[in-house]
C-alpha cells in the first residue's frame, strides 16, 4: 500500500506543476494588453547604458550599477506608457508571477515526492534526474498541445500545427 501512496504523491505533485502551468496559459492568452503601444514605446525608447566593464572587476558595484540602470530604464517605460497600457501591462505581469509562484511551489513539492518515489522503489538516483527533466517539459507539452488544441476549435480557418 506504500508504494500506492508513493505513486499518487508523485502523479499529485506533477499535477500540481502543470494544472497551474495550463490555467497560467489560460489566463494570460486571455488578458487584454495593448501590444502596440508597448512595442511603440519600447521600439523609441534607448536602451540603458552599459555598465563598463571595468566595474566587473567589482562585481557587487557592477550589480548594483546595472540594477541601477535597468530602474530607471523601467522608470522611463512606464513613464512613456499609456496609462491603460500601464495598467494592463502591470495585471499581466502580476499574474504572470502569481502563476510562476505557484507552479513553483508545485515543483518543489513534485521534487520531494519524485524523490521520495525513487527513494521507496530503490531506482537508481539518474532516474530521479531525468524525471526532474523530463516532467516539466511533459507539463509544458501538454499546456502547449492544449492551447494549440483549443485554437484550432475556435479557429479552423487558422490552424496551428500538425495538418490532419
Amino acid at each position: 500500500m506504500e508504494y500506492v501512496i508513493a505513486v499518487c504523491g508523485f502523479i499529485g505533485g506533477w499535477l500540481l506543476v502543470a494544472g497551474p502551468v495550463w490555467q497560467a496559459a489560460i489566463e494570460l492568452r486571455e488578458e487584454e494588453v495593448d501590444r502596440e503601444a508597448i512595442e511603440a514605446v519600447r521600439s523609441s525608447a534607448p536602451p540603458p547604458p552599459k555598465v563598463s566593464a571595468w566595474w566587473w572587476l567589482l562585481p557587487p558595484v557592477a550589480y548594483f550599477l546595472q540594477a541601477r540602470h535597468q530602474r530607471a530604464a523601467r522608470k522611463a517605460f512606464q513613464d512613456a506608457l499609456p496609462p491603460e497600457a500601464l495598467k494592463q501591462t502591470i495585471s499581466f505581469l502580476n499574474k504572470a508571477n502569481g502563476w510562476v509562484v505557484v507552479a513553483l511551489g508545485g515543483f518543489l513539492l513534485a521534487v520531494k515526492e519524485t524523490w521520495e518515489l525513487l527513494d521507496d522503489l530503490h531506482w537508481p538516483q539518474w532516474v530521479f534526474w531525468v524525471l526532474i527533466v523530463v516532467m516539466p517539459i511533459i507539463a509544458i507539452g501538454n499546456a502547449v498541445r492544449k492551447m494549440v488544441n483549443t485554437h484550432n476549435a475556435l479557429n479552423p480557418d487558422q490552424s496551428l500545427g500538425r495538418k490532419r
